[in-house]
């Protein structure tokens, strides 16, 4: 059976993480990990693409090496200030006179008719979800496929991105010496990897805290149906420490790591000190005193989160409120954060189909250590629910040139067909 190739390229402001999943008969066969510290981005957007280029470029270079696959194709992600999201509705007649039965082609015509109504020529579209169908005599219809109605209006959710990033990102992967097969929004591939059949139903929240900006995302019913973004992450709390202690960042991102503790601090001993090098000399520092100072920025995050997310839907109409990120591992966020939405927390898991069986048999992504590979993960994810696939065949493939040729033949055929 010919094997095919998958490669989830995460890239945010502080890392790369790649998760390249060897395809059999459209299913997972293996998987290869990978991550390093990233250049030249900042909350989502690109601000060095000389240094974004450099990295990706090392970066791939050695995951070929590691997973012995020829890469050339990435599905990869985008997030922050460039993600917009609206929605589109469009009506369509179904008959002159009486009514009709509706069709999976009058759904597809009326969805096309709100995507056209909703494009711009700024923005490049990345999802439309569709948020139910009006007849003339119901609403919030989910399907309304062999119903009769005289008419059909289809409200889609429309997830974009401004057009400049959507080029610069093309360009960059580009200069590295690469090719995007496709592009996700960052949370909605981070939904993919996570989402059980636990929280398909009711009112569910998606929240991945990174670095640097937190993802909101609401679902009702297994259905997206609202996203915001905080210029927010676990950064500011680094930034807060390097600011109060007047240390590099580097050194503050340390501290936190090692000797922070969020929320109750008071069982810390007053007198208990840490040491850091400080301009070749080390200095003390109050143990207390670092958490004081990361606990109380933590509180002002988790309060943001509160604030922009009561804006969208009340706390008791949520079902579950699951979360990711880098902020999760600190000792006492998750409480801190559950203290201050006064509901329930519940830290994401790899739990889509194709992946669960599979976590318990790479050291990369065991413990907590698949919260660097999540976003990655759901690009795999969303890569194999794509209809026709777009998956590439893997390195031994390429070896023979009556194969090479042939592939390179099918490359053409789904690229212009």
């Amino acid at each position: 059976m010919l094997s095919s190739y998958i490669c989830g390229l995460d890239i945010s402001s502080t890392k790369i993480a790649a998760a390249v999943a060897e395809i059999k008969g459209r299913h997972v066969h293996r998987l290869f990990f990978d991550s390093a510290p990233s250049k030249g981005i900042k909350r989502g957007s690109i601000v060095n693409s000389v240094d974004l280029i450099g990295c990706l470029g090392g970066f791939l270079k050695k995951l070929k090496t590691k997973s012995g696959i020829n890469i050339k194709y990435i599905y990869t992600n985008i997030s922050g200030q460039d993600i917009l999201t609206k929605h589109s509705r469009a009506i369509i007649p179904l008959a002159e006179r009486g009514n009709k039965v509706i069709t999976q082609n009058d759904i597809r015509k009326v969805n096309e008719q709100a995507r056209i109504l909703g494009s711009s020529l700024e923005e490049e579209m990345l999802h439309y979800i569709s948020c139910g169908y009006s007849i003339d005599s119901k609403n919030n219809l989910s399907n309304p496929s062999g119903l009769y109605s005289h008419r059909l209006e289809s409200d889609l959710y429309l997830i974009c991105a401004k057009l400049p990033a959507i080029q610069t990102f093309s360009r960059v992967v580009n200069q590295a010496g690469y090719e995007i097969k496709d592009l996700f929004f960052s949370g909605l591939a981070t939904s993919t990897a996570i989402i059980n059949r636990e929280i398909k139903e009711g009112t569910n929240v998606i929240c991945d805290i990174g670095s640097d900006i937190t993802e909101l995302l609401v679902f009702k019913d297994g259905l997206l149906r609202n996203i915001d973004i905080l210029p927010v992450g676990s950064d500011d709390l680094t930034l807060q420490l390097a600011d109060a202690l007047n240390i590099p960042f580097e050194l503050a991102e340390d501290v936190k790591k090692s000797y922070a503790t969020i929320g109750d601090y008071s069982q810390i001993r007053e007198d208990k000190e840490i040491l850091i090098k400080k301009n070749n000399t080390y200095k003390p520092l109050k143990q207390r005193m670092v958490s004081e100072i990361v606990t109380s920025k933590a509180r002002l995050i988790c309060q943001d989160i509160k604030n922009r997310l009561s804006s969208i839907v009340a706390t008791e109409e949520i079902n579950n409120f699951v979360t990711v990120g880098r902020a999760v591992l600190l000792e006492g966020f998750l409480e801190v954060l559950e203290n201050t939405l006064e509901i329930p927390v519940k830290l994401g898991r790899i739990a889509h189909p194709e992946l669960i069986s599979l976590v318990s048999s790479y050291d990369a992504i065991s413990g907590q250590k698949y919260l660097n590979y999540v976003t990655s993960l759901g690009l795999v994810c969303k890569a194999l629910e794509e209809q026709p696939p777009k998956l590439m065949s893997i390195a031994q493939s390429h070896r023979n040139p009556v194969i090479k040729a042939i592939n390179k033949v099918k490359e053409l055929y789904q690229e212009y067909f």
